[in-house]
């Protein structure tokens, strides 16, 4: 069984920064492995997704420049730079059921899901 874990959430002020942390359990070493968030009052959003060593990886156009992922085997972090209210929400990381060879950012493609992390944007 994959649990993907994570960690990291915040307050935060507008301009700053946060870095959150997935750890799965269980083989997710050929597995593509992503970040979403659900904002208050949002569908889920996909944000980045990555294999190990970013060989295949995607970014969302929302956070393509501000967000940066890095992924080393079972965990994986997301580096936030100059956030702003509207990215508040819960984070959630996933994992592949099964080896695609290409990380898209599409909620079909992943079966595992942690439970989230709240991140808050807020002066």
């Amino acid at each position: 069984q994959v649990r993907p874990v994570e960690s990291g959430g915040g307050t935060v002020q507008p301009g700053g920064s946060l870095r959150l942390s997935c750890t799965a359990s269980g083989y997710t070493y050929s597995r593509c492995m992503a970040w979403f968030r659900e904002g208050p009052g949002k569908e889920r959003e996909p944000l980045v997704a990555t294999s190990v060593g970013g060989t295949s990886l995607t970014y969302a156009d929302s956070v393509k420049g501000r967000f940066s992922v890095f992924r080393d085997s079972a965990k994986m972090t997301l580096q936030m730079n100059n956030l702003q209210p509207d990215d508040t929400g819960t984070y959630y990381c996933a994992v592949e059921g099964r080896s695609s060879g290409t990380c898209r950012t599409a909620a079909w493609q992943y079966q595992y899901w942690g439970r989230g992390t709240q991140v808050t944007v807020s002066s």
